[in-house]
């Protein structure tokens, strides 16, 4: 029979937020792992904070909402802080009661120089990956390293002469969205610079594709279930990439990881990386060059089973740039500068890992 509409609904309700939420929701095994990590960085946080004034938004909840953002791709804090007024879910998943007030959309604002000054998110990532590997998830020895163009929040518009005094004056047609015309016009890192975002660059990937202002994402994973295991940010040059992926190892070997093979494109078919990896006993499984000659990669590596299977695992890790860009929302950046991007990145890859990490922690194998 046809359902009626109720026009007058109850106006109160008792109800507990945890019965709502189906027993095999994949955000429920997120938690707990989340929540693990966290109560291990109880000293970073007590460190960040003063002993006097006001209690503030607990660090845990700040960051579980930045988890929250790049697992259902929000795009905006205050966007975040609209939702949370009205999703069941995202208040179960920051343990805030029914009737709390929201989270207001200024206090990541307030707060991010503050999870900024002390790493926070980085620590956050970097300790979510102990936590996958004390469950035997990683391997601690064959790594893949790849690199990503993640787009500035500033316009071409704000790239603009060093030199004021060769700047332009806008157009007086629209005040609020001047028109712009670069014909004729060179432009170049050395000579003009983002007023938006200075440490942006102007930098294209490759011929045919159109130059951005952008930063260059270096990540390292391993290779054994695909996690991320390192990520950072830098500037984007044609050098970037290959600097990058030698930090990121180096950083690698102080948290303990003995790297013995290392995969990469042909981007990385060069001389610096190819013997930075030789001066530290990796073997450089790097995808050759076919008119390029570089000592220390031939035949002796590339003729090994193991190099072949380094050249396949490689490729998993465009998948992880791929969820990144799409759902974790760093096609383009949500802030200026490159602290706050790479902050973000951390959070994002975190939240890729966390789910990765209960799939695989569901597997029988993995038990």
């Amino acid at each position: 029979m046809r359902g009626q509409v109720n026009e007058s609904p109850q106006l109160f309700a008792m109800f507990q937020v945890e019965e709502r939420i189906r027993k095999d929701h994949p955000l429920r095994q997120v938690k707990e792992v989340a929540d693990e990590v966290l109560r291990g960085m109880s000293r970073t946080f007590t460190a960040m904070y003063s002993e006097i004034g006001r209690p503030s938004t607990p660090p845990e909840t700040l960051l579980k909402s930045q988890l929250l953002m790049a697992l259902y791709s929000v795009r905006s804090d205050r966007l975040f802080c609209e939702k949370l007024d009205t999703d069941l879910l995202f208040r179960w998943f920051l343990d805030m009661d029914i009737d709390a007030t929201s989270i207001d959309h200024s206090t990541f604002s307030r707060n991010r120089e503050r999870l900024l000054e002390h790493e926070v998110a980085m620590k956050f990532f970097e300790k979510v990956v102990e936590f996958a590997r004390g469950k035997k998830l990683l391997s601690s020895e064959h790594f893949t390293v790849d690199g990503t163009l993640i787009e500035s929040l500033a316009s071409m518009k704000s790239f603009q002469p060093k030199k004021a005094e060769d700047r332009k004056p806008p157009s007086d047609d629209d005040p609020g969205n001047p028109t712009v015309n670069f014909h004729g016009e060179k432009r170049s890192n050395k000579t003009h610079r983002s007023v938006m975002d200075p440490e942006a660059r102007l930098y294209r990937k490759s011929n045919g594709t159109s130059s951005q202002l952008c930063y260059i994402g270096n990540a390292v994973m391993e290779n054994r279930n695909g996690l991320c295991v390192g990520f950072r940010l830098d500037r984007a040059n044609g050098k970037t990439e290959r600097k990058g992926a030698m930090k990121l190892l180096k950083r690698l070997a102080k948290r303990g990881f003995k790297p013995s093979s290392v995969g990469a494109d042909k981007a990385y078919h060069t001389r610096d990386f190819v013997g930075y990896c030789r001066e530290n006993n990796i073997a450089p499984h790097v995808a050759e060059q076919s008119k390029r000659s570089v000592p220390g990669l031939d035949a002796r590596t590339t003729r090994h089973e193991s190099y072949a299977v380094s050249q396949r695992k490689r490729k998993l890790i465009e998948q992880k740039f791929g969820w990144l860009k799409t759902v974790g929302g760093l096609y383009k950046s949500r802030f200026f500068g490159r602290r706050r991007t790479e902050a973000q990145g951390h959070m994002a890859l975190a939240a890729y890992n966390l789910l990765r990490i209960v799939r695989l922690m569901a597997m029988p194998q993995a038990a």
